[in-house]
Formats: C-alpha cells, sequence, structure tokens
C-alpha cells in the first residue's frame, strides 16, 4: 500500500506492480501530486513565457519583435492546460492501465500493515481498513511551512498553491523568502507584471548553493524592478479591508510595507501529522528517518517505508522518484524472499545519490543548474579540494546564444581522488548542462578521463573544455 499518489507515491507503485505484487495508492487530492498541480509544472508554465521572452531580447534581429508586455491571459491558459485544469483523468487512465488500485480518501495507518481509509466528504462511502501483505509506504510529501506571525489568519497569505495558481496579477507582491520557491516566482510574477518586493532574513537568494548563483538572480531581478532586501525579518500581518483590501507587513524594524498580495516562502513541513504514525510508535508530524533502501528504522519488522520530502533526504521531485524506484524494486525483492540486497555506495538497491549527486534548477533569469556539493560544504566535510571558476560569457556558444551573457561555472574537483564533486552552472540555458555534470559526478568519472569528452562546437557545453583547461594550467 503507498500512501500518496504524487510523483513519488506513483513511482514507487509502478516498480511493487512491475515486481507482481498488487498494489493500491491511497490519495485524497489530486492523483499526480503537488508538483503536477501546485508546484513544479504549473511554475514552469508561468515562467517559461518570461524567460524565453529575456532571451529572445538578448538576440539581436528578435529583440525588436519582443517588446510589450506578455499576453498574460495566454500564459494563464497554457498553465491551466499543463496542469490539466486541476482534473486527474489522465493520471487515472495511466493507473488503470498499470493495473494499479485507487483508494479514494484519507489514509492513515491504525497499527503495523494496516491501513484505515476515510472516503472524501459527501462521497457517500464507508470507512474500510485495508491490509497490507509486504509493506507500506508512506509518500504524503510536505506542506508550506508558514510561520508564527501575529495577523497571519486574517491576512490569508498566498504559499506556493496560490502563486502558482493565482489567475489574477497582483499589482504589488511582497514575498518573504530567499530560497527555489521564492526566486522563481519573484522572477515569474515580475515577468507578468506584478512590482515585486523580496524580503529576505539571510544575506542573499539561494543560499544553499553558490554564493554567485543568488548574487547573478537578485542582479536580474533588480534589473527587471523587483526590490531585494537582505537581513530583513517579518514581524506581522494585516488585512483590515477583507478579502479585497491590501496587505501589511510589519518588519522587525518597525517599518510597514503595503501589498496586494504576500506569498510566504518559508519552507516545508512534513505531511505526517494526521496519517496515524503514532499507532506504530513513531511521533506525529515529524520527519521519516530511513536507511538507504527507504526503510523506516524505527519502526520493527522493516514493513514500513517513507519515500520523496518525508524522508528528507532530498526535498525534490527527481530525487524523490529515485527514491521510491528503488524503495519499490527492494520491496519487490524482499517479498521474493531475498535476504541481502546490495545496499553498499552505489549499489542497486541504495539511495547514494541523495547524498552523493543531487542535481537541482531554479528556473531564475538567469538560470541556477547545481550538482553535488558547493565548496563550502566540500571544505566543511574536511575534504582536500580544487575550485575553478570560469566567466561563461567568454565561451563562444554562449557569445552566439545571447548578446552580453552573463554567466559564471563552477567546478570542485576532489585531489585525493582525482574527480568532480560538485559542479554549478549560472546563465541563460544552462539547465540542459546539468546532467553531463550529474552523470560526471555520480559516475566519479576520472578528471583526466574527463579531458577526452570533447565538447562539440559552438555550443555552451565548452565550458567543459575551459575549466578543465583551467584546471590543468
Amino acid at each position: 500500500m503507498v500512501l500518496g499518489a504524487g510523483p513519488v507515491g506513483e513511482n514507487l507503485a509502478d516498480r511493487t506492480r512491475a515486481a507482481g505484487l498488487s498494489t493500491v495508492i491511497v490519495e485524497r487530492e489530486l492523483v499526480g501530486g503537488e508538483c503536477a498541480y501546485w508546484a513544479c509544472v504549473p511554475s514552469k508554465a508561468l515562467l517559461r513565457p518570461v524567460l524565453a521572452r529575456a532571451e529572445a531580447r538578448q538576440v539581436p534581429g528578435v529583440r525588436e519583435a519582443v517588446g510589450g508586455s506578455l499576453a498574460v491571459a495566454d500564459v494563464f491558459a497554457h498553465r491551466d492546460k499543463e496542469v490539466g485544469n486541476w482534473s486527474d483523468d489522465g493520471a487515472l487512465t495511466w493507473l488503470e492501465s498499470a493495473g494499479i488500485d485507487l483508494a479514494r480518501g484519507h489514509g492513515r495507518l491504525v497499527g503495523p500493515r494496516r491501513v484505515a481509509v476515510t472516503p472524501p466528504d459527501g462521497s457517500g462511502g464507508e470507512e474500510r481498513t485495508l491490509t497490507a501483505r509486504h509493506a507500506v509506504a508512506v509518500c504524503t510529501g510536505t506542506r508550506a511551512a508558514l510561520p508564527d506571525l501575529p495577523g497571519i489568519a486574517e491576512a490569508r497569505p498566498w504559499t506556493s498553491r496560490e502563486a502558482t495558481s493565482s489567475s489574477t496579477v497582483p499589482e504589488r507582491l511582497i514575498i518573504v523568502g530567499g530560497g527555489v520557491v521564492a526566486a522563481e516566482m519573484a522572477t515569474a510574477w515580475c515577468g507578468l507584471g506584478s512590482r515585486v518586493t523580496v524580503l529576505v532574513r539571510g544575506s542573499g537568494l539561494l543560499d544553499r548553493i553558490e554564493p554567485f548563483a543568488g548574487e547573478l538572480v537578485a542582479e536580474t531581478l533588480r534589473e527587471a524592478g523587483a526590490e531585494i532586501r537582505t537581513g530583513t525579518s517579518v514581524k506581522g500581518l494585516a488585512r483590515p479591508g477583507g478579502v479585497e483590501g491590501p496587505v501589511t507587513v510589519t518588519l522587525e524594524s518597525g517599518e510597514r510595507l503595503e501589498a496586494d498580495e504576500v506569498l510566504l516562502a518559508t519552507g516545508r513541513a512534513p505531511h505526517t501529522a494526521d496519517i496515524g504514525l503514532e499507532t506504530v510508535g513513531l511521533e506525529p508530524g515529524g520527519w521519516l528517518t530511513v536507511d538507504e533502501t527507504c526503510r523506516v528504522t524505527d519502526v520493527t519488522d522493516g514493513w514500513l517505508y517513507a519515500a520523496g520530502d518525508v524522508n528528507h533526504r532530498a526535498l525534490l521531485t527527481h530525487q524523490g522518484k529515485y527514491q521510491a524506484r528503488i524503495a519499490g524494486a527492494a520491496i519487490g525483492a524482499r517479498a521474493r524472499g531475498a535476504e541481502r540486497l546490495d545496499t553498499g555506495r552505489w549499489g542497486e538497491y541504495a539511495t547514494t545519490a541523495d547524498e552523493a549527486a543531487v542535481p537541482q534548477v531554479v528556473f531564475t533569469d538567469p538560470e541556477v543548474a547545481a550538482v553535488g556539493l558547493t565548496a563550502e560544504q566540500a571544505e566543511s566535510q574536511g575534504r582536500a579540494i580544487r575550485v575553478v571558476d570560469y566567466d561563461m560569457g567568454q565561451v563562444e556558444g554562449a557569445v552566439l546564444y545571447a548578446d552580453g551573457y552573463r554567466g559564471r561555472a563552477r567546478m570542485v574537483v576532489d585531489l585525493d581522488r582525482g574527480h568532480l564533486i560538485g559542479v554549478t552552472f549560472v546563465g541563460p540555458g544552462v539547465s540542459e548542462l546539468l546532467h553531463s555534470a550529474t552523470v560526471a559526478v555520480a559516475g566519479e568519472v576520472p578528471i583526466d578521463r574527463l579531458w577526452h569528452a570533447v565538447p562539440s562546437f559552438p555550443t555552451i557545453s565548452e565550458i567543459w573544455l575551459r575549466l578543465l583547461e583551467t584546471y590543468r594550467g
């Protein structure tokens, strides 16, 4: 049994079904989950026109044709189409074709291997209890973590859900936070016409990536008209005029800012408070600790698994799907009676990439693409490293890609082992460079061998050659 039919739950169910196990997936909202309807897909549908216009304006002969504002209604219509107008009919067709059963409703554990499913209100169905022969997998994801601010209930702030599903452009939008959601939504809504102010408690945007990434994104946002304030904390919210009234944001300094909407992009919390963890000896509402196969370590008999955001290993959709594939295969192998699985580093049943080669793209202007460790993270682990930087605007492919191309690349080399442990690209179009870096890091390709991987001319991929030339001197 799988709790949660987002991309993680779907992938895990697909793998257990492929292993020959009967599989049921329990979902109380839309099959397809947060990513498909309120996160990855709609956000990228909003961002794509903004980024395409920005890039077109850097191409001679094209910039003259792309002046003016975006056709906002068309952008929203395309977004709505990409999320199936918030209908999961297509996902239901896939479940049926894969032979996976669906139990609509809220699922909660009521003891070892037992899940009670309460049907949605108004469905007329009765609660039923299902029992798993082999395993239960928790794939319930996360929710927006909102700070305990005075006036928050009255203010009704946006979370990432409202920010990706709204079909009106607020004239003034305040975004609280400095992470990926904050940076991407600032890019999207600024491009769609909002006057955006970003309030960052720390020293800058995207502080978990190499520092130059957030600096370049902030520079472009400011050029687009956004205001970025760092070292700024929010003390309270208010919306005294009701639904149609403006929101007042009070800062720790006492200053008050007014906006039509405020987005709180202040992190994520696990969706585990109401799924019955207490009935199996676990603390409700917390993250679930797992081993390399995503089996929950604090439950005896090894029947409970947790894949995706709920285990807090790597809060990214693609990384959760990776965990789901490994966990589903492990459940299938154990159901067949396998006593020992290959869970060593990079083993068939080990989620090694979660700590060694996590790739991430931030779809801002410019794009940010990174995999593995930052230089600071590597140094904090006591590794002997060499950091190599290069101006991406000096690569011929980048010069041809965009006038005044601004970007930067960095590779972090483990000197003791002779291979890359981290790579970061910042610049227009760099998202499609990331998988080459991921292969190099995950494959632990010797840096001397990378010298023989010849990039095509004239492409932005020549950044690899420039980095390696700089490394070799």
